[in-house]
């Protein structure tokens, strides 16, 4: 699945048009490489968004076109 489409699936950001915007801004790390919105997000994969001059580390869990509010969280966990 995209990077920018599990952003916004997994709702750590909640627009696809402003996860595109933080990829393309250099804000988005995968496993420790800065990554574009286009990037392949696999099970287990460790993504890293800068949110102003807090940063959000996350574990990828699963993976799934679309998910209901409440299930969202179980896409991923925080490091």
């Amino acid at each position: 699945m995209r990077l920018d489409k599990f952003l916004k699936v997994s709702r750590i950001i909640k627009r696809r048009t402003v996860a595109n915007e933080a990829c393309d801004a250099g804000r988005v790390q995968v496993n420790g490489k800065t990554a574009k919105a286009s990037t392949e997000v696999k099970v287990g994969d460790v993504i890293e968004v800068q949110f102003g001059s807090r940063p959000v580390k996350a574990e990828v869990l699963g993976i799934q076109e679309t998910t209901k509010k409440d299930e969202a969280s179980e896409l991923f966990r925080y490091l």
